[in-house]
Protein backbone atom coordinates (compact mmCIF):
# COMPACT_ATOMS: atom_id res chain seq x y z
CA UNK A 1 0.00 0.00 0.00
CA UNK A 2 1.43 3.20 -1.10
CA UNK A 3 1.57 6.42 1.64
CA UNK A 4 0.69 9.80 0.72
CA UNK A 5 3.41 12.06 1.03
CA UNK A 6 2.57 15.98 2.09
CA UNK A 7 4.10 18.91 0.68
CA UNK A 8 6.40 21.06 2.90
CA UNK A 9 5.12 24.88 3.27
CA UNK A 10 7.61 27.70 2.91
CA UNK A 11 9.16 30.12 0.00
CA UNK A 12 10.79 28.58 -2.98
CA UNK A 13 13.13 30.55 -4.78
CA UNK A 14 10.70 31.54 -7.55
CA UNK A 15 8.80 33.30 -5.18
CA UNK A 16 11.47 35.84 -4.18
CA UNK A 17 11.55 36.93 -7.89
CA UNK A 18 7.59 37.70 -7.40
CA UNK A 19 8.61 39.64 -4.67
CA UNK A 20 11.36 42.18 -5.93
CA UNK A 21 8.71 42.35 -9.33
CA UNK A 22 5.96 43.42 -6.37
CA UNK A 23 8.61 45.80 -4.98
CA UNK A 24 9.61 47.61 -8.15
CA UNK A 25 6.77 48.40 -9.58
CA UNK A 26 5.35 49.77 -6.13
CA UNK A 27 8.14 51.88 -6.55
CA UNK A 28 7.47 53.27 -9.70
CA UNK A 29 3.77 53.75 -9.21
CA UNK A 30 5.03 56.20 -5.74
CA UNK A 31 7.32 57.78 -8.01
CA UNK A 32 5.00 58.08 -10.90
CA UNK A 33 2.27 59.22 -8.03
CA UNK A 34 4.98 62.43 -6.79
CA UNK A 35 5.56 63.28 -10.19
CA UNK A 36 2.56 63.83 -11.02
CA UNK A 37 1.40 65.66 -7.99
CA UNK A 38 4.19 68.37 -8.84
CA UNK A 39 2.30 70.59 -12.34
CA UNK A 40 4.75 71.07 -14.89
CA UNK A 41 5.07 73.23 -17.66
CA UNK A 42 6.90 73.14 -20.84
CA UNK A 43 8.34 75.75 -23.09
CA UNK A 44 11.09 76.45 -25.23
CA UNK A 45 13.84 78.72 -23.12
CA UNK A 46 15.18 81.04 -25.78
CA UNK A 47 11.32 82.44 -25.26
CA UNK A 48 11.88 83.37 -21.89
CA UNK A 49 13.86 86.30 -20.21
CA UNK A 50 16.94 84.75 -17.85
CA UNK A 51 18.57 86.87 -15.54
CA UNK A 52 21.39 86.43 -13.20
CA UNK A 53 21.13 87.68 -9.00
CA UNK A 54 24.15 89.23 -8.61
CA UNK A 55 25.54 90.88 -5.53
CA UNK A 56 26.61 95.19 -5.84
CA UNK A 57 25.67 98.06 -4.78
CA UNK A 58 21.52 99.24 -5.10
CA UNK A 59 20.68 102.61 -5.89
CA UNK A 60 17.71 103.62 -3.56
CA UNK A 61 16.05 105.92 -6.64
CA UNK A 62 13.14 106.13 -9.00
CA UNK A 63 13.13 107.19 -12.51
CA UNK A 64 10.04 109.89 -12.89
CA UNK A 65 8.58 112.01 -16.05
CA UNK A 66 8.09 115.14 -14.95
CA UNK A 67 6.58 118.28 -17.32
CA UNK A 68 8.12 121.54 -17.20
CA UNK A 69 6.13 124.49 -15.57
CA UNK A 70 6.05 128.20 -14.49
CA UNK A 71 7.45 128.40 -11.15
CA UNK A 72 3.78 130.39 -10.85
CA UNK A 73 0.80 130.54 -12.27
CA UNK A 74 -1.78 133.38 -11.13
CA UNK A 75 -5.43 133.33 -11.99
CA UNK A 76 -7.50 135.94 -12.95
CA UNK A 77 -11.05 136.28 -11.67
CA UNK A 78 -13.54 139.17 -12.49
CA UNK A 79 -14.00 141.40 -9.99
CA UNK A 80 -17.08 142.69 -11.46
CA UNK A 81 -19.30 141.27 -13.82
CA UNK A 82 -19.81 142.45 -17.32
CA UNK A 83 -19.98 142.76 -20.75
CA UNK A 84 -16.55 142.98 -22.97
CA UNK A 85 -16.01 145.71 -24.40
CA UNK A 86 -12.66 146.10 -25.84
CA UNK A 87 -9.42 142.59 -25.72
CA UNK A 88 -6.57 144.46 -25.74
CA UNK A 89 -3.58 141.31 -25.71
CA UNK A 90 -3.88 138.44 -26.65
CA UNK A 91 -3.09 134.90 -25.66
CA UNK A 92 0.84 134.06 -25.38
CA UNK A 93 1.90 137.99 -25.04
CA UNK A 94 4.30 139.22 -22.13
CA UNK A 95 2.99 141.74 -19.82
CA UNK A 96 3.62 144.13 -16.81
CA UNK A 97 1.65 144.45 -13.72
CA UNK A 98 -1.32 146.50 -14.22
CA UNK A 99 -1.15 146.33 -17.99
CA UNK A 100 -5.35 146.39 -18.89
CA UNK A 101 -6.17 143.23 -20.48
CA UNK A 102 -9.86 143.35 -20.80
CA UNK A 103 -12.74 146.42 -20.34
CA UNK A 104 -16.11 145.57 -19.90
CA UNK A 105 -19.02 147.28 -18.95
CA UNK A 106 -21.81 147.03 -16.58
CA UNK A 107 -24.72 149.07 -16.65
CA UNK A 108 -25.97 148.53 -13.11
CA UNK A 109 -23.27 149.89 -11.77
CA UNK A 110 -22.86 153.26 -13.53
CA UNK A 111 -26.24 153.50 -12.17
CA UNK A 112 -25.37 152.73 -8.49
CA UNK A 113 -22.65 155.08 -9.10
CA UNK A 114 -25.14 157.93 -9.76
CA UNK A 115 -27.72 157.07 -6.90
CA UNK A 116 -24.58 157.19 -4.70
CA UNK A 117 -23.24 160.47 -6.03
CA UNK A 118 -26.82 161.50 -5.69
CA UNK A 119 -26.96 160.56 -2.22
CA UNK A 120 -23.84 161.82 -1.43
CA UNK A 121 -25.11 165.29 -2.76
CA UNK A 122 -27.71 165.26 -0.50
CA UNK A 123 -25.88 164.17 2.53
CA UNK A 124 -23.78 167.71 1.85
CA UNK A 125 -26.90 169.92 1.44
CA UNK A 126 -28.25 168.25 4.73
CA UNK A 127 -25.06 168.78 6.86
CA UNK A 128 -24.72 172.39 5.51
CA UNK A 129 -28.65 173.28 5.86
CA UNK A 130 -27.72 171.85 9.44
CA UNK A 131 -24.68 173.91 10.62
CA UNK A 132 -26.45 176.93 9.81
CA UNK A 133 -29.18 175.93 11.89
CA UNK A 134 -26.99 175.45 14.26
CA UNK A 135 -24.72 178.51 13.72
CA UNK A 136 -27.81 180.96 13.75
CA UNK A 137 -28.85 179.08 17.15
CA UNK A 138 -25.43 179.64 18.60
CA UNK A 139 -24.91 183.15 17.91
CA UNK A 140 -28.98 184.09 18.76
CA UNK A 141 -27.83 181.86 22.54
CA UNK A 142 -24.55 183.94 22.78
CA UNK A 143 -26.76 187.18 22.47
CA UNK A 144 -29.17 186.33 25.00
CA UNK A 145 -26.47 184.89 27.40
CA UNK A 146 -24.62 188.59 27.11
CA UNK A 147 -28.01 190.39 27.53
CA UNK A 148 -29.05 188.18 30.77
CA UNK A 149 -24.82 189.34 32.07
CA UNK A 150 -25.51 192.93 31.10
CA UNK A 151 -28.81 192.66 32.94
CA UNK A 152 -27.58 190.76 35.87
CA UNK A 153 -24.55 193.06 36.56
CA UNK A 154 -27.21 196.49 36.10
CA UNK A 155 -29.72 194.55 38.59
CA UNK A 156 -26.99 193.82 41.25
CA UNK A 157 -25.41 196.70 41.64
CA UNK A 158 -28.74 198.89 41.76
CA UNK A 159 -29.83 195.85 44.45
CA UNK A 160 -26.39 196.95 46.40
CA UNK A 161 -27.02 200.37 46.00
CA UNK A 162 -30.49 200.38 47.47
CA UNK A 163 -29.51 197.94 50.09
CA UNK A 164 -26.65 200.19 51.70
CA UNK A 165 -29.52 203.44 50.76
CA UNK A 166 -32.25 201.04 52.85
CA UNK A 167 -29.58 200.79 55.94
CA UNK A 168 -29.36 204.56 55.95
CA UNK A 169 -33.58 204.51 55.89
CA UNK A 170 -33.29 206.54 52.83
CA UNK A 171 -35.34 204.52 50.67
CA UNK A 172 -38.55 202.50 50.96
CA UNK A 173 -38.57 199.00 52.35
CA UNK A 174 -40.77 198.17 48.81
CA UNK A 175 -38.51 199.94 46.98
CA UNK A 176 -35.62 197.84 48.55
CA UNK A 177 -37.38 194.20 48.17
CA UNK A 178 -38.64 195.23 44.33
CA UNK A 179 -34.61 196.06 43.40
CA UNK A 180 -33.46 192.67 45.72
CA UNK A 181 -36.14 190.46 43.36
CA UNK A 182 -35.06 191.84 39.90
CA UNK A 183 -31.95 190.73 41.23
CA UNK A 184 -32.44 187.15 42.09
CA UNK A 185 -34.71 187.20 38.88
CA UNK A 186 -32.21 187.80 36.68
CA UNK A 187 -29.82 185.61 38.62
CA UNK A 188 -32.09 182.54 37.61
CA UNK A 189 -32.25 183.94 34.28
CA UNK A 190 -28.49 183.92 33.20
CA UNK A 191 -28.18 180.59 34.85
CA UNK A 192 -31.02 179.49 32.66
CA UNK A 193 -30.23 181.12 29.49
CA UNK A 194 -26.10 179.59 30.53
CA UNK A 195 -27.67 176.21 30.97
CA UNK A 196 -29.44 176.56 27.72
CA UNK A 197 -26.45 177.61 26.09
CA UNK A 198 -23.99 175.05 27.03
CA UNK A 199 -26.40 172.48 26.27
CA UNK A 200 -26.64 173.95 22.15
CA UNK A 201 -23.19 173.91 22.40
CA UNK A 202 -23.12 169.80 23.05
CA UNK A 203 -25.83 169.18 20.91
CA UNK A 204 -24.24 171.11 17.85
CA UNK A 205 -21.03 169.15 18.31
CA UNK A 206 -23.19 165.47 18.58
CA UNK A 207 -24.78 166.29 15.42
CA UNK A 208 -22.38 167.97 13.32
CA UNK A 209 -20.19 164.99 14.26
CA UNK A 210 -22.71 162.47 13.70
CA UNK A 211 -23.32 164.27 10.45
CA UNK A 212 -19.54 164.20 9.84
CA UNK A 213 -19.41 160.69 10.15
CA UNK A 214 -21.95 160.16 7.94
CA UNK A 215 -21.00 161.86 4.75
CA UNK A 216 -17.66 160.77 5.14
CA UNK A 217 -18.72 157.17 4.86
CA UNK A 218 -21.17 157.97 2.15
CA UNK A 219 -18.05 159.22 0.78
CA UNK A 220 -16.03 155.70 1.39
CA UNK A 221 -18.88 154.38 -0.07
CA UNK A 222 -18.97 156.42 -3.35
CA UNK A 223 -15.18 156.21 -3.61
CA UNK A 224 -15.76 152.02 -2.99
CA UNK A 225 -18.00 152.30 -5.94
CA UNK A 226 -15.35 154.29 -8.23
CA UNK A 227 -12.42 151.03 -7.41
CA UNK A 228 -15.53 149.16 -8.64
CA UNK A 229 -15.71 150.79 -11.78
CA UNK A 230 -11.99 150.76 -11.93
CA UNK A 231 -11.97 146.97 -12.17
CA UNK A 232 -14.15 146.58 -15.09
CA UNK A 233 -10.75 147.78 -16.59
CA UNK A 234 -8.87 143.68 -15.86
CA UNK A 235 -5.65 144.55 -15.25
CA UNK A 236 -2.18 141.72 -14.99
CA UNK A 237 -1.64 140.40 -11.51
CA UNK A 238 1.76 140.34 -12.30
CA UNK A 239 5.03 140.44 -14.79
CA UNK A 240 4.33 137.11 -16.80
CA UNK A 241 3.00 135.54 -20.00
CA UNK A 242 -0.66 135.78 -20.63
CA UNK A 243 -1.79 132.12 -20.78
CA UNK A 244 -4.81 131.50 -21.92
CA UNK A 245 -7.86 134.07 -21.68
CA UNK A 246 -11.32 132.60 -21.54
CA UNK A 247 -13.61 136.18 -22.75
CA UNK A 248 -14.59 137.59 -26.34
CA UNK A 249 -16.30 141.24 -27.25
CA UNK A 250 -19.52 140.95 -26.62
CA UNK A 251 -19.31 137.90 -24.00
CA UNK A 252 -21.11 138.80 -21.04
CA UNK A 253 -18.70 137.79 -18.22
CA UNK A 254 -20.39 137.05 -14.33
CA UNK A 255 -18.51 138.41 -11.29
CA UNK A 256 -16.22 136.16 -9.84
CA UNK A 257 -15.66 134.02 -13.28
CA UNK A 258 -12.23 132.83 -14.00
CA UNK A 259 -10.99 134.79 -17.55
CA UNK A 260 -7.60 133.79 -17.92
CA UNK A 261 -4.09 133.20 -15.64
CA UNK A 262 -0.94 134.69 -16.66
CA UNK A 263 2.27 132.39 -15.89
CA UNK A 264 5.36 133.75 -13.69
CA UNK A 265 8.29 133.10 -16.37
CA UNK A 266 11.02 134.24 -13.98
CA UNK A 267 11.76 130.67 -12.89
CA UNK A 268 10.62 127.06 -13.67
CA UNK A 269 9.19 123.92 -11.89
CA UNK A 270 8.83 120.35 -12.66
CA UNK A 271 5.75 119.10 -11.98
CA UNK A 272 5.67 115.25 -11.61
CA UNK A 273 3.14 112.10 -10.76
CA UNK A 274 4.75 109.00 -8.74
CA UNK A 275 3.37 105.68 -7.95
CA UNK A 276 1.36 105.29 -4.39
CA UNK A 277 3.50 102.99 -3.80
CA UNK A 278 5.80 105.19 -2.55
CA UNK A 279 3.79 107.66 -0.91
CA UNK A 280 5.43 106.78 2.77
CA UNK A 281 8.95 107.72 1.70
CA UNK A 282 8.55 110.29 -0.97
CA UNK A 283 9.11 113.45 1.46
CA UNK A 284 9.92 117.10 1.18
CA UNK A 285 13.57 117.99 0.54
CA UNK A 286 14.72 114.63 -1.39
CA UNK A 287 17.24 115.59 -3.84
CA UNK A 288 16.99 114.76 -7.71
CA UNK A 289 18.92 114.67 -10.75
CA UNK A 290 18.05 115.05 -14.64
CA UNK A 291 20.22 114.66 -17.39
CA UNK A 292 20.45 117.16 -20.64
CA UNK A 293 22.59 117.69 -23.34
CA UNK A 294 24.76 115.23 -21.50
CA UNK A 295 24.87 117.32 -18.59
CA UNK A 296 23.46 116.83 -14.66
CA UNK A 297 21.41 118.99 -13.31
CA UNK A 298 20.07 118.79 -9.69
CA UNK A 299 16.64 119.45 -7.93
CA UNK A 300 14.88 119.48 -5.17
CA UNK A 301 11.79 118.07 -3.76
CA UNK A 302 9.58 121.32 -3.33
CA UNK A 303 6.17 120.17 -2.49
CA UNK A 304 4.00 117.01 -2.21
CA UNK A 305 0.52 117.40 -2.85
CA UNK A 306 -1.36 114.88 -0.47
CA UNK A 307 -4.15 113.60 -2.94
CA UNK A 308 -3.77 110.38 -4.73
CA UNK A 309 -5.77 109.88 -8.01
CA UNK A 310 -6.02 106.82 -9.96
CA UNK A 311 -3.23 105.18 -7.94
CA UNK A 312 -0.85 108.17 -8.29
CA UNK A 313 0.53 111.46 -6.55
CA UNK A 314 1.68 114.47 -7.47
CA UNK A 315 4.95 115.99 -6.77
CA UNK A 316 6.81 119.72 -7.55
CA UNK A 317 10.70 119.97 -7.83
CA UNK A 318 12.59 122.96 -8.15
CA UNK A 319 16.32 122.96 -9.64
CA UNK A 320 19.06 124.05 -7.03
CA UNK A 321 21.78 125.49 -8.95
CA UNK A 322 21.72 125.64 -12.93
CA UNK A 323 18.80 124.73 -15.07
CA UNK A 324 19.31 124.00 -19.18
CA UNK A 325 19.48 127.12 -21.05
CA UNK A 326 16.57 125.83 -23.49
CA UNK A 327 14.01 124.84 -20.98
CA UNK A 328 10.55 125.54 -21.89
CA UNK A 329 7.10 125.09 -20.08
CA UNK A 330 5.65 121.69 -21.38
CA UNK A 331 8.77 119.82 -21.98
CA UNK A 332 9.18 116.48 -20.49
CA UNK A 333 12.59 115.50 -18.71
CA UNK A 334 13.04 111.92 -16.89
CA UNK A 335 14.07 112.38 -13.32
CA UNK A 336 16.18 110.21 -11.13
CA UNK A 337 14.53 110.84 -7.46
CA UNK A 338 16.65 109.95 -4.85
CA UNK A 339 14.97 107.81 -2.12
CA UNK A 340 18.14 107.05 0.14
CA UNK A 341 21.32 106.39 0.18
CA UNK A 342 23.49 103.22 -1.64
CA UNK A 343 24.36 99.75 -0.06
CA UNK A 344 24.97 96.45 -0.38
CA UNK A 345 22.72 94.16 -1.61
CA UNK A 346 21.57 91.31 -3.72
CA UNK A 347 20.38 92.44 -6.87
CA UNK A 348 17.23 90.56 -8.84
CA UNK A 349 16.91 92.49 -12.34
CA UNK A 350 13.19 94.06 -12.86
CA UNK A 351 10.89 92.29 -15.05
CA UNK A 352 7.30 91.30 -16.09
CA UNK A 353 7.32 88.02 -13.66
CA UNK A 354 6.37 91.06 -10.85
CA UNK A 355 3.35 91.39 -11.84
CA UNK A 356 2.31 88.10 -11.82
CA UNK A 357 4.30 87.23 -8.26
CA UNK A 358 4.16 90.88 -6.68
CA UNK A 359 7.71 89.72 -5.38
CA UNK A 360 6.79 86.96 -3.60
CA UNK A 361 8.00 83.87 -5.45
CA UNK A 362 10.06 83.48 -8.56
CA UNK A 363 11.57 80.52 -10.47
CA UNK A 364 14.64 79.32 -10.41
CA UNK A 365 16.84 77.31 -12.56
CA UNK A 366 18.63 74.40 -11.09
CA UNK A 367 22.07 73.87 -11.91
CA UNK A 368 21.94 72.26 -15.29
CA UNK A 369 19.68 74.41 -16.42
CA UNK A 370 17.27 72.28 -17.68
CA UNK A 371 14.02 73.29 -15.13
CA UNK A 372 12.95 75.97 -13.53
CA UNK A 373 11.18 75.43 -10.04
CA UNK A 374 9.09 78.07 -7.96
CA UNK A 375 10.65 79.12 -4.82
CA UNK A 376 9.45 81.91 -2.49
CA UNK A 377 11.23 84.44 -1.65
CA UNK A 378 11.54 88.64 -0.62
CA UNK A 379 12.13 91.61 -1.69
CA UNK A 380 12.92 94.71 -0.36
CA UNK A 381 13.15 98.66 -2.29
CA UNK A 382 13.01 98.82 -5.96
CA UNK A 383 14.58 101.19 -8.60
CA UNK A 384 14.18 101.75 -12.19
CA UNK A 385 16.41 98.23 -13.00
CA UNK A 386 16.82 95.98 -9.92
CA UNK A 387 14.87 95.08 -7.10
CA UNK A 388 16.61 94.45 -3.09
CA UNK A 389 16.28 90.86 -2.68
CA UNK A 390 15.79 90.46 0.90
CA UNK A 391 15.78 86.66 1.18
CA UNK A 392 15.06 83.57 -0.90
CA UNK A 393 17.86 84.01 -3.40
CA UNK A 394 21.62 83.44 -3.48
CA UNK A 395 24.38 85.16 -5.38
CA UNK A 396 25.17 83.54 -8.94
CA UNK A 397 21.58 82.09 -9.31
CA UNK A 398 19.44 82.55 -12.10
CA UNK A 399 15.55 83.25 -12.54
CA UNK A 400 13.03 84.09 -15.12
CA UNK A 401 12.45 87.32 -14.96
CA UNK A 402 9.98 87.23 -17.83
CA UNK A 403 5.88 87.19 -17.62
CA UNK A 404 4.37 84.65 -16.19
CA UNK A 405 0.80 84.79 -17.62
CA UNK A 406 1.46 81.59 -19.98
CA UNK A 407 2.92 79.75 -16.68
CA UNK A 408 -0.38 79.24 -15.03
CA UNK A 409 -0.30 77.06 -11.82
CA UNK A 410 2.47 75.38 -12.89
CA UNK A 411 5.67 75.05 -9.76
CA UNK A 412 7.77 73.75 -12.46
CA UNK A 413 9.00 74.49 -15.87
CA UNK A 414 10.97 72.57 -18.07
CA UNK A 415 12.88 73.65 -21.19
CA UNK A 416 12.30 71.68 -24.01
Amino acid sequence: MDIKLEKKKGLKPKHYGYMALGILVLFVGWRLLFSSSVSTFRTEKDRLTIAAITAGKFDDYITINGNVAPIATIYMDAYEGGRVSEKLIEEGTMVKKGDIILKLENMNLYEQILASESNLALKQNDLRSTRLTFDARQVEGRRSLATASTDLQRLKRNFEQNEVLYADELISREIYLTSKENYELAQKQFEIIKLQTEQDDELRKTSLSGLDTDLQRMQQTLSMVYERLDHLNVRAPADGQLGFLDAEIGQNIAQGERIGQINVLTDFKIEAEIDEHYIDRVKRDLSATLERNDREYTLRLRKVYPEVRNGRFKVDLVFTDEKPETIRAGQSYNIKLQLGASSDALLLPKGGFFQNTGGQWIFVLDQDGGSAIKRSIRVGKQNSRYYEVLDGLEDGEQVITSNYDSFGEAERIVFK
